[in-house]
């Protein structure tokens, strides 16, 4: 039995983390409907209990979780505590007298609570006092029904809008204007806008240092020269080659030697996320976030296929798979400015190759879309447990980062 859960973040106005849904399955074979609700949530209640912490899919932040009836009557959010969870209730549950106690009871008990999906209906009015959040999908829902809850929820100003599956901006825009506070999607993952965007020196050098360690044999001595060219790198590159992760047992104080020690594989994943970090001052940390895990994610999928020489080169492939967005301009214009391989630039102009698979399968994954992630993984003939577990890796290894990279 193997553990599939895959997360999406939720982010406020100002489009800095505020929690993330996780969405569950029990394997790629049963996606939805092929099992029900109730045995979805208590296997992730199961999982969380078990299996690993609600914290290392969260990192820290209050987990989004769907209950059916049976679960709440069950009890089982009172298995995670009330800072850890937002209690999503599920709208196939129709409400009523028990629905409306239990709402009552986990309210009295401090816990956050969510409509998921919501469809006006008038009797919702009695829940009203003790729900905290409504969830709104903007792909099915039209603007008149969005108007009509925003008016029916005017008495109760304690009650936030999350606007889901917002894939744009432009949606993204239209939910702020319509007051939502919370927002739910990948919108930014996608470019704000076309613009023209020059790169200051040291992301040029950041590049030219990309460009230098996309080959499997590494110009040590060109490296070194770029670095000591650029004293605000030099000085990035000895902090993390001296940080806790590496646990060195004498301090670096060269260029060369932290280039040595540090070995071509983390070089090349320092310089990846390094210049996404610097590129993107402006841009929501939670893009960062998911480049990293994508990064990471496309490496150990490489490292557990075999087939590819240089496992940096999906790292790479991740990691500039968000360029655009960073960038706020299209991929071809982004990749005519960074001097990367072809085959990295095959992958995400045009789809094609094996770094182009293992990007799919990521993508597919942060999505959930658990039927097409199994059809790359049995196409590159990966065991069932090694994408999980991959996933999973990949978003402490970014948590990680983040915390480094962070101040």
């Amino acid at each position: 039995m193997y553990f599939y859960a895959a997360r999406q973040p939720i982010l406020d106005k100002e489009k800095k983390l505020v929690g993330y849904e996780l969405l569950f399955r029990d394997g790629v074979d049963n996606v939805f409907p092929d099992i029900d609700g109730d045995e979805a949530t208590s296997r992730l209640i199961e999982g969380s209990q078990f299996n690993f912490g609600l914290e290392d899919l969260t990192d820290n932040k209050p987990a989004y979780i769907n209950f059916t009836l049976e679960t709440l009557q069950k009890g089982y959010p009172l298995l995670l505590g009330k800072e850890q969870v937002v209690v999503e209730i599920l709208e196939t549950i129709q409400p009523g007298k028990r629905l409306l106690a239990l709402v009552k009871d986990l309210k009295e008990r401090g816990y956050t609570l969510a409509l998921d999906d919501y469809i006006h209906q008038p009797v919702w009015r009695h829940f009203y006092p003790y729900i905290d959040i409504i969830k709104i999908d903007f792909l099915t829902c039209d603007q008149e029904s969005i108007e009509a809850v925003i008016e029916a929820i005017k008495p109760h100003p304690h009650i936030k809008l999350l606007a889901e599956k917002v894939e744009t901006y432009e949606k993204y825009q239209l939910a702020l204007e319509m007051g939502f506070s919370y927002f739910q999607g990948f919108f930014f993952s996608k470019p704000e806008m076309v613009q023209s965007k020059t790169l200051p020196p040291s992301e040029m050098a950041l590049a030219e240092l990309l460009y230098e360690t996309s080959s499997i044999d590494l110009n040590l001595r060109k490296i070194t020269e770029v670095f000591e060219r650029d004293v605000n790198l030099s000085y990035k590159l000895l902090r993390y080659s001296n940080s806790a992760a590496f646990k060195r047992r004498a301090e670096i104080s060269t260029i060369k030697q932290a280039l040595i020690v540090l070995g071509s594989e983390e070089i090349k994943r320092f310089l990846s996320l390094l210049f996404a970090a610097q590129v993107s001052a402006d841009k929501p940390a939670e893009l960062i976030r998911l480049s990293l895990t994508r990064a990471r994610f496309a490496e150990l999928l490489a490292i557990s296929h075999g087939k590819l020489r240089d496992t940096g080169m999906a790292f790479l492939t991740g990691m500039m798979s968000l360029m655009d967005a960073i960038l706020d301009e299209d991929m071809p214009s982004v990749m005519n400015k960074l001097p990367l391989t072809v085959e990295i630039k095959d992958a995400l102009l045009k789809g094609e190759g094996l770094l182009a698979t293992y990007l799919n399968l990521v993508k597919f994954y942060e999505q959930a879309d658990w039927e097409k992630a199994k059809e790359i993984q049995q196409q590159l003939g990966l065991k069932p447990e090694e994408v999980p577990d991959a996933y999973h890796d990949a978003l402490s290894w970014s948590n990680d980062q983040m915390s480094v990279f962070g101040d």
